[in-house]
């Protein structure tokens, strides 16, 4: 059987290896015989071996040659290996015929494409039970952040949009070989069970227009969007900034944007 040789930067490889960590993130996930997993990027098996002690199948997405061969030597029986960016994959497809039942996701993710990852996840939200993921610690800060904190913006708006979001842990750097720079954390993200009443488009590009420049006020940087009359009508300070919005405000802006601008006769 072939050694993998080493981790590579270029793929954002970092290693899990502290076996407590391990055994706290499976019971955080608490996987079940017959769940539908997918784990995306396996590594050398930290949280994929004690998976697949637990599952009838785990399906796996790794895009690193020398890993997909790796795997495919141990010949696993109830391991399903999909050699795949997973910025490309389609995640309902693999569990075909299984539409009946949803996806639960977990993994490390790369924190060079996290960001981008998660969002290209939630467009197959319909099929996805729950997501565990371990992220960089900052990054995970951010997106569990609340209105009027210093690190609420685009991400976290964005994030809470699809998810409820829960930081539930975090995690060393030296859990990890080789040991990154970062401080690491672990999030739980479900999807809403009813979609937010919002349309999509709208919604996202208010929000990046707000952040794009945090210090003006939304009188300013909205100002495209609405003037300030009709943030007051809407009940919204025009002098606010930014990350003291709530969803619910972005998502009462992004519905009265969406709707047909009424004709004075």
């Amino acid at each position: 059987m072939s050694e993998f040789k080493s981790p590579r930067k270029r793929f954002g490889q970092n290693f899990l290896q502290d076996q407590n960590i391990i055994n706290k993130i499976i019971d955080a996930i608490a996987p079940q015989s017959n769940d539908q997993m997918i784990e995306i990027g396996p590594g050398r098996g930290a949280l994929t071996l004690p998976l697949l002690e637990k599952l009838d199948q785990l399906h796996v997405i790794e895009i690193d040659r020398d890993l997909v061969g790796w795997w495919q030597e141990k010949h696993i029986a109830n391991l399903k290996l999909h050699e795949v960016d997973a910025l490309k994959a389609d995640i309902c497809s693999l569990y075909p015929g299984q539409s009946d039942k949803r996806c639960r996701i977990v993994g490390n993710l790369p924190y060079n494409i996290s960001t981008p990852l998660l969002f290209h996840i939630f467009k197959f939200l319909p099929c996805i039970d729950d997501m565990h993921f371990m992220l960089q610690k900052e990054v995970v800060e951010r997106i569990t952040a609340i209105p009027g904190s210093k690190i609420y913006g685009r991400l976290s708006v964005m994030t809470q949009f699809y998810c409820q979001t829960q930081n539930l842990f975090s995690v060393s750097r030296h859990a990890f070989t080789p040991a990154p720079k970062v401080e690491s954390s672990i999030v739980r993200l479900i999807p809403h069970s009813e979609p937010t009443n919002a349309p999509l488009e709208i919604f996202a590009a208010i929000v990046k227009q707000a952040f794009s420049q945090r210090r003006k006020t939304i009188r300013n940087s909205l100002k495209t969007w609405f003037s300030a009359a009709e943030l007051d009508a809407l009940q919204i300070d025009p002098s606010a900034r930014p990350e003291t919005l709530s969803l619910d405000m972005f998502t009462l802006l992004a519905r009265t944007a969406a709707k047909p601008a009424k004709i004075n006769l």
